[in-house]
């Protein structure tokens, strides 16, 4: 048996979170990913190189770095893997080794280090097996390409991830990612065609395009495709594939092709994940993002229009130095007014080597406060949209035997067991404050929904 294994550090939509399973050591490559979806994708890239090395026995930590609470619960779960399994090999990789090697190799839980780079290639395990040194870990600044990596399956999940992109040119004063990730690099159109035509021959209804900046893709590839273009080209070249849906992006940086899909295409799922940060223009400016509220608000609107029953995520930092409180009521309010349903909140960390950890800090607490107070407004919000999706039908693929998400992502309880995978029609007959309740129809199935 081999596991992999998805821990929350704050990137995973609630209800992705998976607990640790049983560990055994004589069979089993143990890989425990921490924080977004393009590290549970890479996990099962990882696991693959490590079963062709032969690393039964191994738990390799796939960390993350976005939050000091990230890296700090990769470290508890290290010491406790260390207790339950002390013969275990024990390797750390991910964004927190690319970035701190040195503090896991400090660790004495810790037997090897990898970077972000050497977790996809043959050498990074050659080194496991073979070094001497305890941490290999070489610039990711360097690596100009994103290799193309099949991966047939994913453990436990109805839906499958691709990537399509990987790193950051964006330098956001808060962020530590692109030092953990490098430079945006773009995977090839036919090479993602191939992969998401092998996931659906294999049984996978539901594909997600991931990366650390997918809205930036193709600006690195000959021609300089558009992430629009690329998914137009995906979706033509791959008619047999269901659903699509993309992670998270940002909203100035979408193209007219993905625009004209939003409105014309009923496979490209009605759920878009915004890269927010923030509601006011000063606080957006001192993290150097791309763009001012009036762009978000105006994004919103434009997919509306092209899409009416498109529901929106956002990424917001509370607390990020210099806010005010009027400052922050500024983030509140637009919340409400751009129609926003699943918020991802994080209270500001400061993070070694940004800008932002030299500005003016606001003090734990109050960040803590307005975290709560944005979670707060964030159940609001999905309760309301709840709500008023019943005595509706959706389409929804099912994750366990009687739990599965709808088009627009929201939490579906089944009135009966169905196979992980299979896409259904149902009934919506009733609402909690997270999630729907369904009976489903016997007579329609999904395809013919969205016929």
């Amino acid at each position: 048996m081999n596991s992999v294994v998805n821990r929350a550090s704050g990137l995973v939509p609630r209800g992705e979170e998976k607990e640790s399973t049983n560990h055994d050591s004589r069979t089993t490559i143990h890989v425990v990913n921490f924080g977004c979806r393009l590290n549970s994708y890479e996990g099962e890239i990882i696991k693959q190189q490590a079963l062709a090395a032969g690393l039964a026995g191994a738990i390799i930590f796939n960390s993350c770095a976005v939050t000091s609470e990230a890296e700090r619960q990769v470290r508890q779960s290290i010491r406790k893997a260390r207790k339950e399994h002390p013969q275990a090999k024990i390797i750390v990789t991910g964004c927190s080794a690319q970035v701190h090697p040195d503090m896991y190799a400090a660790m004495a839980e810790v037997d090897k280090v990898i970077g972000n780079e050497e977790k996809l290639t043959p050498a990074g395990y050659r080194f496991i097996l073979q070094g001497e040194e305890k941490a290999l870990v070489n610039d990711i600044m360097s690596v100009r390409e994103t290799a193309s990596h099949m991966v047939a399956s994913f453990d436990g999940r109805a839906r499958a991830f691709v990537q399509v992109q990987n790193g950051c040119d964006h330098r956001c004063t808060f962020c530590i990612i692109p030092f953990g990730r490098g430079n945006s690099r773009s995977a090839a159109i036919g090479d993602i065609v191939a992969q998401v035509r092998t996931l659906v021959a294999g049984g996978y209804n539901e594909i997600v395009l991931t990366g650390v900046d997918i809205s930036d893709y193709g600006k690195d590839l000959p021609g300089a495709p558009t992430l629009g273009q690329m998914v137009r080209r995906l979706l033509a070249l791959v008619p047999e594939l269901p659903r699509l849906r993309l992670s998270s992006i940002d909203a100035v940086e979408v193209d007219d092709d993905l625009y004209r899909l939003f409105a014309d295409e009923p496979r490209l799922m009605p759920h878009l994940h915004i890269s927010l940060q923030a509601g006011d223009d000063m606080v957006l400016k001192r993290m150097k993002r791309r763009h001012l509220r009036a762009d978000a608000l105006a994004f919103c609107e434009r997919v509306r229009k092209l899409r009416p029953d498109m529901v929106f995520g956002a990424d917001i930092i509370a607390g990020f130095p210099t806010e005010t409180e009027a400052m922050f009521q500024n983030t509140l309010n637009l919340v409400e007014e751009a129609g926003l349903t699943y918020l991802h909140i994080f209270p500001y960390s400061a993070r070694e080597g940004t800008p932002a950890a030299k500005m003016p800090q606001v003090a734990k607490p109050v960040r803590k406060e307005r975290a709560a107070r944005l979670r707060a407004l964030g159940d609001k919000q999905l309760q309301s949209y709840l709500q008023s999706q019943v005595g509706t039908t959706a389409s929804v693929v099912v994750e366990k035997a009687r739990i599965g998400r709808s088009e627009h992502f929201a939490m579906v309880a089944l009135d009966r067991d169905l196979e992980p995978g299979s896409v259904v029609a149902v009934e919506i007959v009733g609402a909690s404050s997270t999630s729907l309740r369904g009976l489903v129809s016997i007579s329609r199935h999904a395809a013919g929904l969205a016929a």
